[in-house]
């Protein structure tokens, strides 16, 4: 008879793999929040002309 031992994660294990989703997550987020405007471009979106502060003319 063959013995074959049930799967077993330890809570170290469980918090790691927990970790690592997080990361992968994180990580997702800052590279679409870095390539942003990139990808509007893809679907033809244009970014919208900045408006100048009346404060800035006032400095110079």
């Amino acid at each position: 008879m063959h013995f074959s031992p049930l799967p077993y994660l330890d809570p170290g294990s469980g918090s790691l793999i927990i970790q690592i989703l997080i990361a992968v997550l994180l990580g997702l987020g800052v590279a679409l929040r870095a390539s942003w405007g990139k990808i509007k471009g893809w679907f033809g979106i244009k970014p919208k002309p900045e408006e100048e502060d009346e404060s800035n003319h006032d400095q110079s």
